[in-house]
């Protein structure tokens, strides 16, 4: 398998007349994107703005982050949009650096945060570092949570791939490539260097709290093995609600920072075996389920190590935890990624469940840490959404306009795949 991932740095978006890039300037012609959108007619309206760094800005509510791809031949984001998929990962794709795709407006529920462009909230967030192309949208109002949930999903999905496209004519790219052996082949590789897997928690449980993989919906399917390159190519999508703070994004998937560490340090420092997908469910019969699958996929791979992040909080550490314990009982040296919930003073339980086998635990700090945020110039979206969202509360607003929210509120900032500027410190 082999991946050619051509990188266009993209300094500027602007709209205009057409849609194209230019000395780096991205162009886009907003009547062209607001005819794709409405195509979904459960879309009532659709508005679209630009966010760039430095700018005093707050996007929010955010539904997802996802970052402008494209195949040369062949279909991003496999199995969202056609009957007839294609394997991931292999073939020639664009990525248009430097900038996101954001969707917003009027959310199904709760959890959905906030990205600033400017001040405190900016230091904890990677996206305050891009340049947004924001998508306001508000739903028809026959249509039920889960079709809304699915309406703005997909409308992201399909701008980012509509945006992404305008890149396959630019010559002035930056040219990467991977190739992923198979297992025979991988196992006999670099004999000296320990073999290292990684499970790949993802959030299935339900309405709020679902992700997709080749557009199936991650809650019917059982732990798989999958190549980081599948990941990298748009294999996986969210469909994610939960907690802003430690949420993945489509753009968290398509950069993730766990897999790109390993390719980095494969062949140097460890063998990087491959990567098991983990659904994280509902009841314990089927965290325990999901747990022996794992584990048995692990051991298929050879792995004398495993990497676990986890996603979302609360329910999902347990599945953590069990993976770990299971691994380390087999074993298998095991390092877990997650976040702490010890209050806003930092003293209270951090994990709601633990086992002695978690030996080796990098955390992501905080979640519940509050920060008052200045009043900005420009809000994209609701603010009065803040009240409702993980982090925020009916207080969060203060009568200067300015916003005291938990860590958790910031889009990504604490993101448990590693990709963010939170850190912890022993002491």
């Amino acid at each position: 398998m082999n991946l050619e991932l051509r990188k266009i740095q993209i300094k500027d978006v602007v709209f205009g007349d057409e849609n194209k890039i230019e000395n780096n300037v991205l162009y886009l012609n907003k009547s062209s994107l607001s005819d794709l959108i409405k195509e979904d007619k459960r879309i009532k309206e659709v508005d679209f703005d630009i966010a760039k760094p430095g700018q005093s800005v707050r996007i929010l509510p955010v539904k997802d982050v996802i970052e402008p791809r494209a195949k040369l031949n062949g279909e991003i984001f496999s199995g969202v949009f056609k009957e007839h998929m294609e394997e991931s990962g292999r073939g020639i794709t664009y990525a248009l650096k430097g900038c996101a795709v954001v969707t917003t407006g009027p959310i199904v529920g709760f959890q959905e945060g906030l990205i600033d462009m400017n001040g405190p909230a900016a230091q904890y967030s990677i996206f305050s570092k891009l340049i947004n192309i924001v998508m306001v949208i508000t739903k028809e109002d026959y249509v039920d949570p889960h079709e809304h949930e699915e309406t703005v999903r997909l409308a992201g999905i399909k701008l980012a791939k509509y945006i992404g496209e305008i890149g396959l004519s630019c010559d002035d790219c930056e040219s990467e490539s991977y190739e992923w052996k198979s297992i025979g082949e991988k196992y006999a590789e670099f004999p000296g260097l320990p073999k290292v897997a990684y499970v790949y928690n993802c959030m299935s449980q339900g309405l709020l709290h679902d992700t997709y993989f080749y557009g199936r919906d991650s809650k019917y399917i059982v732990p798989s093995l999958i190549t980081p390159l599948e990941v990298m190519d748009g294999a996986i999508v969210s469909g994610n609600c939960v907690s802003p703070g430690s949420k993945t994004t489509t753009y968290h998937h398509l950069n993730n920072a766990v897999i790109k560490e390993l390719l980095k340090k494969h062949g140097k420092e460890l063998n990087f075996m491959g990567i098991v997908l983990n659904p994280l469910m509902v009841t314990l019969k089927e965290k325990y389920r999901n747990c022996m699958l794992t584990v048995k996929n692990i051991e298929m791979l050879g792995a004398e190590g495993v990497i676990i992040s986890q996603e979302g909080f609360g329910n999902p550490t347990t599945d953590l935890m069990v993976v770990c314990q299971s691994l380390e009982q087999r074993g298998i040296k095991t390092v877990i990624i997650t976040n702490e919930d010890a209050g806003i003073d930092g003293m209270s339980e951090s994990l709601p469940d633990s086992v002695t086998e978690a030996k080796a635990i990098v955390s992501t700090g905080n979640s519940n840490a509050t920060i008052m945020l200045p009043k900005v110039d420009k809000i994209i979206g609701n603010l009065k959404e803040i009240e409702k969202t993980t982090g925020g509360n009916v207080d969060s607003i203060q009568e200067d306009g300015r916003l005291l929210v938990e860590i958790h509120g910031i889009m990504g900032s604490h993101n448990l795949q590693g990709n963010t500027y939170l850190s912890a410190m022993t002491i």
